[in-house]
Formats: structure tokens, sequence, C-alpha cells
């Protein structure tokens, strides 16, 4: 299985955040930036004020399995990343509404 490529530093965040197009889900938002380069590149941001590590940790797997199973289908050359959305409780995080949310929104970006 082929790793996927992930923002790492602070400024690589803010540079999507502040420049980057967004779309907002019922239990994630997605900004969307073009990149220079030939693949996409995802960061993923759970707030740590509502939740403990346990749950953060949570929804990033699952924001992640639902990007692998998606990623196919996208778009090449972006920087994407997926916030939490802050007023929605951590308990309620489901696989199957973030994968709606995730695919609703992708195509609202016209990445897939």
């Amino acid at each position: 299985m082929r790793k996927i490529k992930t923002l790492k530093k602070n400024y690589e965040f803010k540079n999507v955040l502040s420049n980057g197009k967004f779309y907002i889900g019922k239990q994630i938002s997605i900004y969307v930036l073009k990149n220079k380069e030939e693949f996409n590149v995802i960061g993923i941001a759970v707030s740590s004020k509502k939740c403990n590590a346990v749950q953060r940790n949570k929804i990033k797997r699952l924001i992640r399995e639902n990007y692998i199973l998606i990623k196919n289908n996208l778009k090449q050359g972006y920087n994407i990343v997926f916030l939490w959305n802050k007023k929605e409780k951590p308990e309620n995080a489901d696989f199957h509404i973030i994968k709606n949310d995730m695919i609703k929104k992708l195509k609202m970006a016209n990445l897939i």
C-alpha cells in the first residue's frame, strides 16, 4: 500500500487555509489549493479543545480511510486540508457521514 503525502509544517497549513477555497460539510470542512506537484498532498486538523487525543486520532483515522477509498477518482495536483467541524461532537464521528461529506464537497470543488 502506498503512503499518502501529507502536509506537516504549520506554514503549509496556513498557506492552504488562507489562500484556498473552502467547502463546509456537516462534520468536516475542506480547503483546496492548487500545488505545483503531480500528486495530491493532504492535511488533517482536529482541534484539541473539544476532545482528547484518543478521539482526535479516531477522527483522523476515519478521514484518512475515507480519503484512501476515493483518492483514485480525484484530480491530481492539489493541497487538501480536512478540518473537523468544531460544533460537531467527537462522539458523533461517523464513517458514512464523513464519506458523504467528502464526496459532496470534492465534487463541488471539481476534484472528482
